[in-house]
């Protein structure tokens, strides 16, 4: 189902709390409540549980889909949803707007995965990684102290065991097909200063962040001097650092990336208010950027790309995706059966909602938002079952999704939609 009723303007974070998006039309965020609130989409997000992230993605596999409807149709909620269900798979997974991120440029959306997803973090646990692979445990490491101190703590830091450690991080990165070899070696000289062999002086480790994090201020003199044959992250290798960044979140126990991006119909907008403005140019190389990542997606792994927008990218046929027909051939349905196909690379919740709500789901999911928004002081009263049909019977008219009408008779019209 989706709660969420998303207005255009919704980002996945915010200062609003989860009962104040919700009485705004909008889905309630990352995190248990918007588990507990759906109600009817189960259908789906159980089938992409079971055949993507517990099977193909985990096993080495990438995949891109988009999720589309009507305004209020549950796209932010169904995002949101499974964005927390991948976490509990033990994916590392990235959440952002395209009201906040600029998607013309793909070095824009790599640098925002880095971000998101901790870097630092991630090479802590390969160094972990390294320290079993060496027949110890981190456990076994006071705090404060690194893997070497530890060792020579213990009378073993000799020329042998640092030799070994060496040779355990060539393995771990520079070895490795799928990563890029200034990106591996960067990996490598980090992971090391955690170890603390071989020794990496905190300046030399903030030049190699900043370098990884697309900083132009940073001189690439400064990063040949540590031994890499560095350039500048662009547009053009920025999907070559993403598989790079993907193997280090595999390699750090994850069982891989998802990432989600929503309300890219902001491409659409003609708006002076929004802050991100998209010109003709800007919006097909947008298109162009989607379309580069779904010929490179087979030579990523243990990856997910998730983006959900309005209907009106489609329909509109002068500024929509149809209209870049690069992207739109890449993308089409090209066998449209009577059911609703879960496999379809393009998933429409207007259809399977038309598919699988019943009047009881919408007296479900109106049940489940009244309590939550009684609970808190509020005013809700739960949709009869006439009017649940009612809304069903009215689904084919107007531009409204069915998650966004129970919201608005729920909250006895009330929310801000």
């Amino acid at each position: 189902m989706a709660l969420d009723m998303m207005s255009g303007q919704e980002t996945f974070s915010g200062p609003l709390s989860a009962e104040q998006l919700l009485l705004q039309g909008k889905a309630p965020g990352k995190g248990a409540l918007v588990g507990e609130l759906s109600e009817g989409i189960d259908f789906l997000v159980d089938f992409w549980r079971d055949k993507y992230l517990q099977e193909y993605i985990r096993e080495g596999g990438s995949k891109i889909k988009f999720v589309t409807g009507k305004a209020g149709s549950g796209k932010s909620h169904f995002l949101q949803l499974f964005s927390t269900m991948a976490s509990g798979q033990q994916y590392q997974t990235v959440d952002f707007s395209a009201n906040d991120i600029w998607l013309h440029d793909f070095k824009e959306i790599y640098l925002e995965i880095l971000r998101q997803c901790d870097i630092m973090e991630c090479l802590k646990k390969c160094a972990a990684q390294v320290v079993k692979r060496m027949g110890y445990r981190s456990e076994e490491i006071p705090e404060g102290m690194t893997f070497m101190d530890y060792l020579s703590s213990q009378d073993m830091g000799d020329a042998i065991t640092r030799r070994e450690i060496r040779l355990q991080l060539r393995e771990l990165f520079l070895e490795n097909p799928l990563m890029d070899n200034n990106f591996a070696l960067a990996c490598s000289l980090l992971t090391g200063g955690i170890l603390g062999h071989p020794l990496l002086e905190v300046q030399n480790q903030e030049i190699l962040l900043a370098w990884m994090q697309g900083d132009r201020t940073v001189k690439l003199s400064l990063v040949r001097a540590l031994g890499l044959s560095p350039s500048r992250i662009t547009r053009y290798n920025a999907r070559h650092m993403l598989r790079s960044l993907c193997e280090i979140i595999r390699m750090s126990g994850y069982a891989g990336l998802v990432v989600l991006i929503d309300d890219l119909e902001i491409l659409l907008s003609r708006s002076s208010l929004v802050r991100l403005h998209y010109t003709k140019m800007r919006r097909e190389d947008t298109y162009e950027s989607i379309r580069q990542l779904i010929d490179e997606i087979d030579s990523l792994r243990n990856i997910m790309f998730v983006f959900g927008f309005d209907r009106e990218l489609f329909d509109n046929e002068n500024a929509g995706v149809k209209s870049y027909q690069a992207l739109w051939m890449r993308i089409q349905n090209e066998i449209v059966g009577e059911r609703f196909n879960r496999f379809g690379d393009i998933v429409d919740l207007d259809r399977m909602a038309a598919q699988e709500y019943s009047p009881e789901t919408l007296v479900n999911m109106s049940g489940k938002l009244a309590d939550f928004i009684i609970s808190r002081g509020g005013q809700a009263s739960v949709i009869s079952l006439e009017t649940a049909k009612e809304i069903l019977a009215a689904v084919g008219f107007g531009g409204t999704g069915i998650p966004r009408m129970v919201n608005e008779k729920t909250l006895g019209g009330g929310a801000n939609v």
